[in-house]
């Protein structure tokens, strides 16, 4: 069984998490600028099983598309392009951010950590890839 990899896709930045073997877990992994997403893919897929890709879905509170999502299509044609076998699916990620910043209040980060959107990302990926995982829908 191989892994799962979550991303939290941004304009700059994208926040990526990834599941431990057994895809139980939920970790976060790194933050990238969003420009050199895919080769950064494509070298952690060269050393890593991935079985699974999971991007975050920008929603509206009234669950239509955010206009962000607009921003995301060319990355999701990009990904199935180059990535033709790796399955690709979706899990709402609204409000993931501020759960990622109460996490890292919770967690006794100061305020000078707190203000590293880096990490914010990165937490935010991993809470989609947990909630995805939380679905037992795979």
């Amino acid at each position: 069984m191989g892994r799962i990899i979550a991303l939290d896709f941004g304009k700059v930045r994208t926040g990526i998490a990834v599941t431990d073997e057994l895809q139980i877990i939920a970790s976060g992994l790194t933050t990238v600028a969003t420009k050199e997403l895919i080769t950064f893919l494509k070298a952690y897929f060269a050393k890593e099983k991935v079985d699974k890709i999971v991007v975050g879905e920008p929603k509206q509170m009234d669950n239509s598309a955010s206009e962000s999502e607009i921003l995301m299509a060319p990355l999701l044609e990009k990904l199935a392009k180059i990535f033709p076998h790796m399955p690709i699916e979706r899990e709402d990620e609204r409000f993931t951010s501020k759960m990622a910043f109460q996490t890292m209040i919770d967690s006794g980060l100061n305020k000078k950590q707190r203000r590293n959107k880096a990490l914010v990302d990165e937490i935010s990926a991993t809470i989609i890839l947990q909630s995805y995982l939380g679905k037992s829908n795979f």
